[in-house]
């Protein structure tokens, strides 16, 4: 069964006005976290998978990549040298090492297992303890986007229904979009780091769907003739560029810092 989508990260220069603009769209979105590597967070909880708003908030706490080690700070420190946007898509984890040992079989990641802890709040202030572990893939044809999964170790700490009720209706994110120069070209690479046995044929690109949610996979003219929006700029590599939000109260779209957001009513 193919892994299943558990959150993206939105890059943004100023974490508080990302925080606001995403409130003015009707979402619930969640208090600062610090991490000890100089990323600071603030997180939009969506049913099973969740939107990671960050920034650099303590440039000089960010440790460089190394053989085997994947920076999780550098890499954004880096693309918000370049731009804002949705800059890594992050898999859900059953068995972090396992899904690790594969990707690394597979070809796609020679990465240590990346574990932390932090403190978490409940809706009524009090703290709780939270823990993850970060695995890193990457596809040489897309240096400007990141792909990992995650394992949470206390999910009933950080999954909270008072942080999932959302103002605009939304209720989770239905897929998330590539737009590559040569869809094609990443079809491998996409397949072994979700765990998918095959595509689905979308015309000028494939969808890739996932155990929750999916990867859309389009050239830049689908993406401008789908969604009547200019594409990324894909000089770097493929650029993640669009959410569909399930669920929300209206039909709408609107371009974030980056991203286009995309409402669509539950059906």
């Amino acid at each position: 069964m193919p892994r299943g989508l558990d959150h993206i990260v939105h890059a943004v220069r100023d974490l508080d006005a990302a925080a606001a603009l995403y409130e003015s769209l009707g979402f619930t979105v969640g208090t600062r976290n610090k991490h000890p590597w100089g990323t600071h967070n603030r997180i939009i909880q969506l049913g099973s998978s969740y939107i990671e708003l960050l920034t650099v908030g303590e440039p000089e706490k960010i440790t460089p990549h190394a053989p085997h080690v994947f920076s999780f700070g550098a890499f954004h420190r880096d693309f918000l040298a370049h731009e804002q946007g949705l800059a890594m898509i992050l898999l859900n984890s059953a068995d972090a090492t396992a899904d690790s040992d594969a990707w690394r079989t597979a070809g796609i990641g020679d990465f240590e297992v990346f574990n932390f802890e932090r403190e978490g709040k409940r809706p009524d202030g009090s703290p709780v303890n939270l823990a993850f572990s970060l695995i890193f893939a990457a596809d040489p044809g897309a240096p400007a986007t990141g792909f990992g999964a995650c394992q949470h170790y206390y999910p009933e700490n950080f999954w909270n229904p008072a942080f999932q009720n959302h103002a605009n209706g939304v209720k989770g994110i239905a897929s998330v979009v590539l737009v590559a120069k040569t869809p094609t070209r990443h079809r491998d690479f996409l397949l072994a780091y979700s765990g998918a046995l095959d595509v689905r044929d979308a015309g000028d690109g494939f969808v890739i769907d996932l155990s929750h949610g999916a990867i859309e996979v389009m050239t830049s003219a689908a993406f401008a003739d789908a969604f009547e929006a200019e594409p990324p700029d894909t000089s770097r590599g493929p650029q993640l560029a669009a959410l569909r939000f399930a669920g929300a109260w209206t039909a709408r779209k609107h371009s974030a810092l980056g991203a286009l957001l995309l409402f669509e009513p539950a059906r």
